[in-house]
């Protein structure tokens, strides 16, 4: 709780969520709930995120009354989270401790085939999985989620499932609830249906893109530019809101969707880069250009021809999507791809929300008073204002592109590599004042969550460190031991036959340096985690530590059983390699 529920006074309150629908699971009502400390500081994601919806529709309602619009009494933020998971065979996570006690493969080396050639993403679905997902859209379905679309993702084993988009409090609760419902009825099927931002190295990891927008309650979507973007100030102003918040909250969204499992994801040529940018696609940045430029803009309506007589023509897009961008605009909504896919989306959303209605509030406060037959000219000022002073936060480039972090940089955007790096900031001065601006998040509730989240990443390393300790002594180690002395014997063999033992030898050296590797780094890593584990005073220290001492060891530790993987034979091996686990469904 980060300090804000002791063991000793530990009375907490519930309330219901009328605003979520209650659902029946295994025979139970469920009702959805928030959780409130007994001094009245939220324990919850539920609180925070129904705080910041509450004010994002007041400050919107706002801007709409600028512009003439009395019907609209609320707007509300809505959410369409695509989940990315893996499924393997349950007997092949039965004999992986690490699969078992950290949801990821703590070693393993790659197998001759991974996901170069697409293949996965593009085939059809293996019979085992296309029954899964059958069952698993009717039993999400039962309880209220409204799973649509399904699919494999383009590492081997790896798959996507999307729902309708609803409010963002329904879309978070059915989102923590799908995930649960994935889990079990992978059983049903024996397979694990593995959640972690990165279960096997070297393919790509899994995330949770955040289709995030607004809608008025006279259903109006508030991000949907129109044929006139140009001509569309009302969409514009909320697009220049979200461009500023972006720019100068950047380190609050790449908070949201911190952890030690994503940092693994985030910047790796898989996932959107550590650094926080916005895309916006051809047709609104000629806009935005044109209005800092005082020019018009002109869109041209555009249309593909197939070439084929019996196809029709149909008209292109106004923006393309940008699978690189970790805040890119699709047509009209924002997807912000940077969620790890085990997260719970109500911090991504409680955050953005509340940078979006601290920006609205800004622009309403500067124009509320201004006189009619001024306004037009005033608020087209303060957008052209807004554009030149935070235009670096776009990119629409690549932003996989080492020379994308070099022009990141030159623009003097953060880029916080990893959760250790970024969460101390949640505390920053301006970022408190934001959120208890609008009692979202009061400075106590924001420094314990710092530490929950730093706390959380030191723990999750060192049950990592601790199990690959457990594996390299009970596993890899006593395995690569007995097979060298197969091959000292071979080599005895032979030499008493006068038969040159020449590869046998040289196998036998090679396993058995690598073993010398593995044993001393296995020594290395007790050490370190105990010179961590012993910095619990300070949770920040603490989380560095782990990021700066032991990280390094678990890596070298890596290498040296991965070495001796791809020198032992297969029956030797003690655990299903990745050739087993990631193409055996």
């Amino acid at each position: 709780s980060g300090g804000l529920r002791e063991t000793c006074s530990a009375r907490g309150y519930t309330a219901w969520d009328p605003t979520s629908y209650c659902f029946v699971k295994e025979g139970s009502l469920y009702i959805p709930t928030v959780f409130v400390s007994y001094t009245g500081e939220a324990l919850d994601k539920k609180t925070p995120l129904l705080r910041s919806m509450d004010a994002l529709s007041q400050q919107a309602v706002r801007i709409l009354r600028l512009f003439g619009n009395t019907t609209a009494t609320k707007v509300t933020s809505t959410v369409g989270p695509e989940q990315e998971y893996f499924l393997i065979d349950k007997k092949m996570y039965d004999k992986r401790e690490d699969l078992i006690m950290t949801g990821r493969t703590l070693f393993g080396a790659m197998p001759p085939k991974g996901q170069e050639l697409d293949d996965q993403y593009f085939a059809n679905l293996k019979p085992r999985v296309a029954a899964y997902m059958a069952d698993l859209d009717e039993a999400l379905w039962k309880v209220g989620v409204f799973a649509t679309t399904k699919h494999n993702e383009v590492a081997p084993a790896q798959h996507e499932m999307a729902p309708v988009f609803s409010t963002t409090n329904i879309s978070t609760d059915q989102n923590e609830l799908a995930m649960e419902v994935m889990e079990k009825v992978a059983l049903k099927h024996g397979l694990v249906c593995l959640l972690h931002e990165k279960p096997f190295d070297g393919v790509n990891g899994s995330g949770k893109h955040n289709n995030w927008s607004m809608a008025t309650n006279d259903g109006q979507n508030l991000l949907d530019p129109g044929s006139t973007p140009m001509e569309n100030m009302q969409f514009l102003t909320f697009l220049c809101a979200i461009i500023k918040g972006i720019d100068e909250y950047a380190d609050l969204l790449r908070i949201s969707a911190s952890s030690a499992g994503n940092d693994h994801r985030l910047g790796a040529n898989e996932a959107p880069p550590a650094i926080i940018s916005i895309f916006m696609g051809e047709e609104l940045q000629g806009v935005l250009d044109a209005l800092e430029a005082g020019t018009s803009y002109k869109s041209e309506s555009k249309v593909f021809e197939i070439g084929v007589d019996a196809l029709p023509d149909f008209p292109k897009d106004s923006t393309d999507r940008n699978r690189t961008s970790p805040f890119a605009f699709t047509g009209n909504r924002f997807e912000f791809r940077m969620v790890g896919s085990s997260d719970n989306i109500g911090c991504p959303n409680s955050l953005l929300n509340a940078i979006v209605a601290g920006e609205l509030s800004d622009i309403a406060d500067k124009m509320e008073g201004v006189p009619a037959d001024k306004f037009d000219d005033e608020l087209k000022s303060l957008l052209v204002s807004i554009i030149k002073d935070h235009k670096r936060i776009i990119f629409n480039g690549n932003g996989y592109s080492d020379e994308w972090v070099a022009e990141a940089e030159k623009r003097g955007l953060p880029n916080f590599r990893s959760t250790v790096d970024c969460v101390p900031h949640y505390a920053d001065p301006k970022n408190i004042a934001l959120l208890e601006k609008f009692g979202v998040l009061s400075e106590k509730e924001i420094k314990a969550r710092m530490e929950v989240l730093l706390e959380n990443y030191a723990k999750t390393i060192n049950i990592e460190a601790l199990t690959m300790i457990d594996m390299a002594k009970k596993k890899y180690i006593p395995t690569c031991i007995a097979y060298t002395k197969e091959l000292c014997d071979a080599v005895a063999v032979k030499k008493s036959l006068e038969i040159c033992p020449c590869v046998e030898k040289e196998l036998a050296e090679k396993v058995s340096s690598l073993t010398k590797d593995a044993y001393t780094t296995t020594n290395k890593l007790e050490e370190a985690v105990a010179a961590a584990a012993a910095k619990d005073s300070c949770v920040l220290d603490m989380a560095k530590s782990y990021r700066e001492e032991v990280i390094p060891v678990m890596n070298a530790l890596r290498a040296a059983v991965d070495g001796l993987e791809v020198i032992l034979p297969s029956c030797k091996w003690p655990v299903p390699a990745y050739s087993d686990i990631i193409f055996n469904v």
